[in-house]
């Protein structure tokens, strides 16, 4: 049985401490902490749509990562200059983005864009799973301030998305992998889910060993849980208009 930080269960989450209105000019924002995975959240609504979109009643939801350079062992190089993004970065971008988008009614959005940035203070595996469920309680917040200026009558929010990481290590099934676990990892896969259970994103990789169907089912009934347990928080937090929880 493989040993864990803390001593975790396998089917335990590591420990979740979220902030919400982390930052002062943010409409929306939360510093999200999934044991040693810090992620700044912050989105911005703004009015108006990009050209290609112009006339066609609604908005849009785009995403931006970035991993700061102090946030893993060594620096990391800021991604900024005639290169950009890294292949890495613009997936998970994406990745986020899609995710916000099916669960906004960009039709009651309006003509207008909602950038969320989610920027990786420090890394220990699971970046982009905190980031997505981060994001999502910084762009519901986002969308309460917007409707309290008089912006817009009701919230395009049509449900919660939270997500994450599931992988087998040492032929173990074990939830939400934190670095140590997910560099030597049989098989990864992160999991984006509705409230409902419903899968928004499963992106699952045999890195060292095939996996079959009973496999498969087992690793995304765990990731399941998981992400209940994170949707729960979230609701937990709204539900009460609170700005912090867990330790």
């Amino acid at each position: 049985m493989t040993v864990r930080t803390n001593l975790r269960a396998a089917d335990q989450l590591r420990d979740v401490k979220i902030t919400r209105g982390y930052l002062k000019h943010a409409h929306g924002s939360c510093l999200i902490e999934v044991g040693d995975t810090v992620v700044l959240c912050a989105a911005n609504v703004s009015d108006g749509v990009s050209a290609w979109m112009r006339g066609k009643g609604h908005g849009w939801v785009t995403a931006e990562y970035a991993m700061l350079p102090s946030s893993t062992h060594d620096r990391k190089r800021r991604e900024t200059g005639a290169g950009g993004v890294g292949g890495r970065t613009h997936e998970i971008q994406r990745l986020i983005g899609r995710s916000l988008r099916t669960v906004t009614d960009l039709g009651a959005l309006g003509e207008a864009t909602v950038a969320v940035d989610c920027d990786v203070i420090q890394a220990d595996g699971g970046t982009r799973t905190a980031a997505i469920t981060g994001a999502w309680i910084a762009l519901n917040d986002a969308f309460a301030t917007w409707q309290e200026a008089g912006r817009m009558k009701v919230s395009p929010m049509l449900d919660h998305i939270a997500a994450t990481s599931v992988g087998m290590v040492d032929g173990e099934l074990l939830l939400d992998l934190d670095y140590s676990e997910d560099s030597r990892a049989e098989v990864d896969m992160n999991v984006v889910l509705d409230s409902k259970g419903r899968f928004v994103e499963i992106q699952g990789t045999g890195e060292r060993t095939p996996f079959d169907r009973d496999r498969l089912d087992a690793m995304l009934s765990l990731a399941s849980a998981g992400a209940a347990s994170l949707i729960d928080i979230q609701r937990k937090l709204i539900a009460e208009g609170s700005l912090t929880y867990g330790r």
